[in-house]
């Protein structure tokens, strides 16, 4: 009894520990809603202040996968690193970095900001709450629920709503949306997500 007590509390603390590290990456995930605010304030410092950060982010992951920490930034890494992370260079901020500046390169400011959008709420929000809720698993996906296929396409319509004011360009994107999240991408849909609806709604 003691022992599956035991295994019982392990399990428990390594499901919290799990949230809690999807709760801080999803953070950082979300404040990149305020990328397509300093987009249009100011474009081009914008994304030389993103293109900084990812180079920085770069050279502090090389080191500390190589074995020398760096001050603040590998403490970040390390708390929000997932499972599948462990003993890799964590790919994440590259891909999400990456993403973002490709779309503010290759789409007008509202193509831009639907695809930064969907990204930071619907890929962020998908993933809480498919970790807090999430029942009901979508096969193939490794682990994609739907209720955070459901979360994430209500954020990707409200979000692209609220920048085009068209509700048939928001189904639309939020449909494509939730179909490239529930996609086992693993960190390329920080690229493909933003990229792809700008096109969306660039071309629609």
């Amino acid at each position: 009894m003691k022992y599956f007590c035991y295994q019982i509390g392990i399990e428990l603390k390594n499901q919290l520990t799990s949230l809690r590290k999807e709760f801080f990456r999803k953070t950082i995930h979300i404040c990149t809603a305020f990328v397509p605010l300093f987009l249009h304030i100011a474009r081009l410092p914008a994304i030389l202040c993103l293109g900084a950060a990812g180079i920085s982010y770069i050279i502090a992951e090389s080191l500390r996968w190589n074995g020398h920490e760096i001050p603040l930034i590998s403490d970040i890494t390390a708390a929000a690193a997932r499972k599948r992370d462990e003993n890799k260079f964590v790919l994440g901020p590259v891909t999400l970095v990456a993403g973002i500046i490709t779309t503010a390169l290759l789409w007008n400011e509202n193509a831009a900001a639907v695809g930064i959008f969907a990204l930071a709420f619907g890929d962020g929000l998908a993933s809480l709450a498919g970790k807090t809720f999430g029942k009901i698993r979508v096969p193939y996906t490794h682990g994609k629920t739907v209720e955070g296929s459901l979360t994430c396409f209500a954020a990707i319509f409200s979000s692209t709503f609220f920048v085009t004011n068209r509700c048939d360009m928001a189904l639309t994107v939020a449909v494509a949306g939730a179909l490239i999240e529930v996609l086992p991408l693993k960190d390329f849909d920080n690229l493909l997500i933003p990229v792809l609806l700008g096109a969306l709604v660039t071309y629609f």
